[in-house]
């Protein structure tokens, strides 16, 4: 995408090119948009002001193609304080707290700078967090790469892990989860989804709404260079080959300057100097100056020569759509500008006022002496276009035959542990300070794991009793089979990962990672999938609070996978109940809940053994899942289990696995008549988990679970000293390691 620049060579005589429709068209405008503005300003733009309505009306800023979809998701709850709308989302956790998240991408920026992206994607969704009063607390990623024999993708992975682990590491947040696949389709366009989790006391909480007029306008934090102009424009567009160009779009981070700014935004809270407050993100001072005006219902008049500039003779479009980092826009009480200036500069930060809100809800600028800009704001956010996009049929899958086994359910658990998908990810997660703040209660990996504690979700504590579990999940070939399925499952999936802890669920963020909207096919992948999360999300009460769409991932016309990921916050009352899925000793009962498996189509299984990737995903029924998850959270509390982990990728003897490698204790393993099929150890119906009880217990669980919970279960063994054993054969658990733990680093190291 090619971009008209302007000649700055001549200090003194500034200009900006004239603006007509073809101009506009290379910032995103197409004909019916430009005519919009026209209308709107009954006079030609100048480029400043046509380069504001291009982004504010941008796909990442305006959610034209996704907003009138966003609107089916629930999004209220008793316990929920703010919803989707502002920074981040909240909700009541007790005791006065609030938990505070959000997720957001960045995934062109990280496909063309990959550290850079990654590390300005992690220091904006932290900026999102501390915005809101929040200390953030946890970090966790979801990411998604390339064909691994793609020669760009090791070099990608490499990038993208450094670039999260230099900024969450310098900022002192603990990356405690996430999760990391790979496959063929992203190989034009990776994915990478940060979310971040922050508390904060019910009576701080900071918003952009609030303000009023005759108020200063206060700029803090780092200086405005000329990094990221236009990174909203490029993110609402596709990719062609060949994306070298669009560096100048990309963020340059530093996150030694974003830990002074949190910790000087957090003193300043103490105040109550802050009447709102909004980060520098998408579109910089463009977003955060028309957002904060628009909620107060106020008009923002800034003089542009104030802005702290790291580079000389900026002009005013450049300022407004900088997407320097490290960056916050207040309205201050008046007459607490002193105040708030010796707090920043305490803390070695820029600080400037920059305006003053006004009464007539128009944005003025000025700069050099001239006035570049004097549109109203409200067209800017309310007469954004919305597109009702055409859709696509809903697919219909062809009939699907299950696949007879090709070797011993041992051997190709084998081959199974050791692909890139189900491989461990400890080259990744080693590169993260898990512990740092010394909350953290289990983390990412399997075995030999840093805090001792593997779980389905990461759990940190809150200080006091409590603990947020936290999670990250989606099946993206689920959801190409079947959108609606597919959204559904992911949904259900980090459901599961919260209740195997213990966690009472409590509400999700979300990513809606799709291709170029303006294909049907697209459109009918991204609205099946939201209708399919917004059915779960309703029917297991668990709201959505806060959310990031990234469209138009695809380059060349090679859309990605559908991808919808879905973070959830759950909430244990005490720490020291939470279950985690380690087999803990030898002579435990290993049972099954929620029945034997009996699908394979779209199965890890099916693409890692057979390769073939055909067959409708497992169905997903909420009342079973509702169901199986609050008896598991029964099981917990009433300390009947002493290990949980949920059936997912790789199905059921995968999942054995995992709990083999995370307590270093095997498990004998019973072979039922249903075993003869594949399915049954490799199948990924849903509403299913793995636990082991007290053996004298064992009779009066079942008991309970059949007669009284309706809910499943079933003896598959016992756990035993050694191997994992099955009709008369073993794999040991050194074989199990050396599998699980071979592929990334041989892979990273340079090996095929």
């Amino acid at each position: 995408m090619s971009k008209t620049s302007l000649k700055t060579k001549d200090a003194d005589n500034y200009r900006e090119p004239p603006v007509n429709a073809a101009l506009a068209a290379e910032y995103g405008l197409n004909g019916d948009e430009y005519e919009r503005v026209l209308k709107i300003l009954g006079r030609t733009p100048s480029f400043t002001e046509m380069s504001i309505f291009s982004v504010m009306w941008s796909e990442h800023c305006s959610y034209k193609s996704s907003k009138i979809h966003l609107k089916k998701l629930p999004t209220a709850a008793p316990w929920v304080i703010q919803g989707p709308g502002e920074n981040a989302g909240v909700i009541d956790i007790g005791d006065g707290e609030a938990a505070i998240f959000k997720m957001e991408s960045h995934n062109h920026p990280s496909f063309i700078e990959p550290y850079q992206g990654a590390a300005t994607g992690v220091g904006g969704i932290m900026r999102d967090i501390f915005t809101m009063g929040a200390r953030p607390i946890a970090n966790i990623n979801a990411l998604r790469f390339g064909d691994p024999a793609h020669p760009k993708t090791r070099h990608l992975v490499s990038g993208v892990v450094a670039g999260i682990a230099g900024y969450g590491n310098c900022m002192g947040v603990p990356t405690v989860g996430g999760e990391t696949q790979f496959h063929p389709a992203y190989n034009g366009n990776i994915l990478v989804n940060a979310m971040t989790v922050g508390i904060a006391d019910q009576d701080k909480i900071y918003y952009s709404r609030g303000a009023s007029v005759g108020m200063p306008v206060v700029y803090v934090g780092a200086k405005t260079g000329r990094d990221g102009i236009h990174g909203a424009t490029m993110a609402s567009a596709e990719f062609e080959e060949g994306v070298e160009g669009e560096r100048p779009t990309v963020q340059v981070g530093d996150p030694f300057t974003e830990k002074l700014l949190l910790e000087a935004c957090l003193e300043l809270m103490q105040t109550d100097s802050i009447v709102s407050i909004q980060d520098m993100g998408a579109a910089g001072l463009t977003s955060s100056s028309v957002e904060i005006a628009d909620k107060g219902e106020v008009g923002v008049a800034l003089e542009l020569d104030r802005v702290p500039m790291r580079e000389p003779h900026m002009l005013p479009f450049e300022l407004m759509l900088s997407e320097s980092q490290e960056r916050m826009l207040m309205i201050l009480q008046p007459g607490r500008e002193a105040q708030a200036e010796a707090i920043f500069k305490k803390w070695d930060l820029d600080f400037a006022v920059i305006g003053r809100t006004t009464a007539d809800r128009r944005l003025v600028l000025t700069m050099y002496g001239r006035t570049w800009c004097d549109i109203p704001v409200p067209p800017l956010v309310n007469e954004a276009p919305v597109y009702d996009r055409p859709r696509g049929p809903r697919a219909v899958l062809p009939p699907f035959t299950s696949p007879a086994a090709k070797d011993t359910p041992l051997k190709e658990l084998e081959k199974l542990m050791g692909c890139p998908d189900m491989a461990s990810k400890r080259w990744i997660w080693e590169q993260y300070d898990s512990l740092v703040r010394g909350e953290t209660w289990a983390g990412p990996g399997l075995h030999d794991n840093q805090t001792g504690r593997a779980a389905d979700a990461a759990l940190v504590r809150t200080g006091s009793c409590k603990a947020l579990a936290i999670t990250s999940d989606c099946t993206p070939r689920y959801c190409l089979a079947d959108p609606h399925e597919g959204g559904k499952q992911a949904v259900a999936e980090s459901y599961r990962n919260l209740c195997a802890t213990g966690a009472r669920p409590l509400a999700v963020t979300n990513n809606l990672n799709f291709g170029n909207p303006e294909k049907p096919e697209i459109m009918a992948q991204f609205a099946g999938c939201i209708e399919g999360m917004a059915e779960a999300c309703r029917a297991l009460d668990y709201p959505v609070i806060s959310g990031n769409v990234s469209l138009y991932n695809e380059t060349s016309g090679q859309a990605i996978l559908p991808t919808p990921v879905i973070g959830g916050v759950g909430l244990i009352w005490n720490w020291r109940n939470a279950m985690d899925m380690g087999f803990k000793e030898a002579g435990r009962p290993v049972l099954l809940v929620g029945g034997p498996g009996t699908h394979l189509g779209c199965s890890l299984y099916l693409r890692e053994i057979h390769g073939r990737e055909d067959g409708p995903p497992p169905p997903v029924d909420l009342a079973r899942e509702k169901r199986h998850g609050r008896f598991i959270r029964f099981l917990i509390r009433a300390g009947l289990i002493t290990a949980c982990h949920d059936i997912s990728d790789g199905g059921l003897l995968c999942t054995l696995a995992e709990m083999a490698l995370a307590g270093k204790t095997g498990a004998a393993l019973t072979v039922p008549a249903a075993a003869s099929s594949p399915a049954f150890w490799f199948g990924e119906d849903q509403a299913r988990y793995v636990v082991t009880a007290r053996g004298h217990l064992t009779s009066a669980l079942i008991t309970l679970a059949g007669f009284l919970a309706r809910v499943p279960v079933q003896t598959v063994g016992v756990t035993a000293p050694g191997p994992l054993s099955l009709d008369g054969k073993d794999l040991t658990r050194d074989r199990l390691v050396q599998l699980h733990e071979g592929w990334l680093p041989t892979y990273m190291g340079g090996s095929p």
